[in-house]
């Protein structure tokens, strides 16, 4: 990574904080470029009680609104309000969604989205520039060591990777489930990103610097629910394309 700061660079460090920022308040990707024997999103042999795939911790989970302790719980009204723009109450992710936000009243859908979605754009941006120390605070001990290990490799062949993410045009809530005060949430992401990766002398090795591809990712998360650490784990990732 370069170490002259430009007006610009300044500016991304600054959104970056702010972003890590609201990550705490509030609540992680696949470029889908990568050469797959350098793929760091391959999902290693899969831990006893959790869904196939990697761990990575996210920072923070959502600042509860209602005291997870509270033993009133949010109202029936509350709880509906909440899953009207996911599914419906007597459908079974409603169903399953329902359970957790009575597990932890400050589970809300639409904050663990948009956690989700930060999560998602900083993993992005930092596994494409090498940024170990930002995956540090995101990525569980498996996951980065995959991570690290992609990088280390693409480094020792003298290549860099450029990836910019146009924009996330869906994220959905597609599957949840509580097991033992164990929750995971399972997430589809549909984005746009233009990745290219080159070697040592400037050349494309792999993807394509003028083309925007759509890439579709399924990510699950989980959380003890009965754990005042309100982190989420990423347990498991899939490539849809």
């Amino acid at each position: 990574m370069s170490e002259a700061f430009d007006i610009y660079t300044l500016l991304f460090l600054v959104l970056a904080v702010v972003i890590f920022i609201r990550l705490r308040s509030v609540l992680g990707r696949r470029t889908g470029n990568e050469r797959q024997p350098y793929d760091p999103y391959s999902a290693p042999e899969s831990k006893p009680g959790a869904p196939e795939g990697t761990v990575v911790a996210l920072p923070r989970g959502r600042a509860a609104d209602v005291p997870a302790g509270d033993a009133a719980g949010p109202t029936a009204e509350d709880i509906e309000e909440r899953l009207e723009r996911f599914a419906k109450a007597d459908s079974p992710l409603g169903k399953s969604l329902t359970a957790l936000i009575k597990a932890d009243p400050g589970f809300d859908p639409t904050q663990f989205l948009d956690g989700a979605k930060m999560a998602y754009e900083m993993i992005v941006a930092a596994f494409a520039e090498g940024d170990e120390k930002t995956l540090r605070q995101l990525l569980g001990d498996d996951v980065l060591d995959g991570f690290a290990r992609a990088i280390g490799e693409r480094d020792q062949r003298g290549e860099t990777q450029h990836t910019t993410l146009v924009g996330i045009d869906k994220a959905d809530i597609i599957e949840a489930e509580l097991k033992d005060k164990q929750a995971f949430v399972t997430v589809k992401f549909v984005s746009e990103l233009i990745s290219v990766t080159r070697d040592a002398g400037g050349d494309v090795v792999d993807g394509d610097p003028k083309k925007v591809r759509e890439v579709t990712d399924i990510w699950t998360f989980s959380r003890d629910m009965s754990s005042r650490n309100p982190n989420w784990k990423l347990v498991a990732t899939e490539a849809a394309n």
